[in-house]
């Protein structure tokens, strides 16, 4: 069956296919699908902006989805505290976290610097590693422009890929530990992400300052919400298409 409130949303705002394809960035064969296959329906990023540029709910456009007010409400419910800043964020946060982890342990950083100094967050790492869950780091790769760049963004230059080196000096105890791995990215963060199952912490990077002064969300996922997900997504993307390293000098170069 076609999607008619979608093809006469489409028609009152006086667009055509290709104008609204063009819009969202994705192909006219695929707004005609979603238009005359209501079996076809856009994944949410697509969803979202259609709506917008439609200037329609969601659920009015698909029935069966949830309403923004939905949304909001269980957005709400996912966000366990706000913190100001990570200075002020009990230190024992992370490894308290970190110790929930049956599934998923992954850290998601530039340098983590900080991290790579606390001998408890060592010792829940160890103990993961012993019981089989998987640990993932991801530090930036020290020779990528991504990482000078955030160096120039947080005024100290050159000192951020010595960041990373250091960090992943400090953690050369851990490599070689059964199931911890460590990779090198060379994306752009917006968000240091520290994930143990369904638990996560996601520090800001503002522009001209330390992450250290940044705020941090502490997240939980509950079912309906979409921002533990969207930031668990990211942690993946980023894994997928960082480099193996098996040393803490393993670090070659992405340029």
């Amino acid at each position: 069956m076609a999607n008619e409130r979608l093809r006469s949303a489409i028609v009152a705002r006086g667009m055509t296919v290709d104008q609204v394809a063009e819009r969202i960035g994705v192909d006219p064969k695929t707004v005609d699908r979603w238009i005359n296959n209501d079996a076809r329906k856009p994944y949410r990023r697509s969803q979202y902006a259609l709506a917008n540029l439609l200037g329609r709910e969601i659920s009015y456009l698909w029935p069966e989805e949830r309403t923004a007010s939905d949304v909001r409400e269980a957005g709400q419910a996912e966000l366990i505290r706000l913190y100001p800043h990570r200075a002020v964020v009990p230190k024992e946060l992370w490894p308290a976290l970190y110790a929930k982890a049956n599934r998923s342990f992954d850290v998601l950083v530039y340098s983590g610097f900080w991290l790579s100094e606390d001998p408890t967050f060592f010792r829940v790492v160890r103990e993961k590693s012993a019981d089989g869950v998987p640990v993932r780091f991801m530090l930036g790769d020290p020779e990528s422009h991504a990482v000078a760049q955030r160096g120039d963004d947080e005024g100290i230059g050159a000192g951020m890929a010595g960041k990373v080196r250091n960090a992943l000096v400090n953690y050369t105890p851990l490599f070689g530990l059964p199931k911890v791995e460590f990779r090198l990215h060379d994306t752009t963060l917006y968000n240091s992400l520290y994930r143990a199952d369904d638990e996560l912490l996601a520090n800001g990077h503002i522009y001209g300052v330390g992450a250290y002064l940044a705020p941090v969300l502490h997240l939980t996922r509950v079912p309906g919400g979409e921002l533990f997900d969207s930031y668990a997504e990211s942690i993946e993307r980023v894994w997928q298409g960082a480099r193996v390293i098996t040393s803490p000098h393993d670090l070659g170069g992405t340029g």
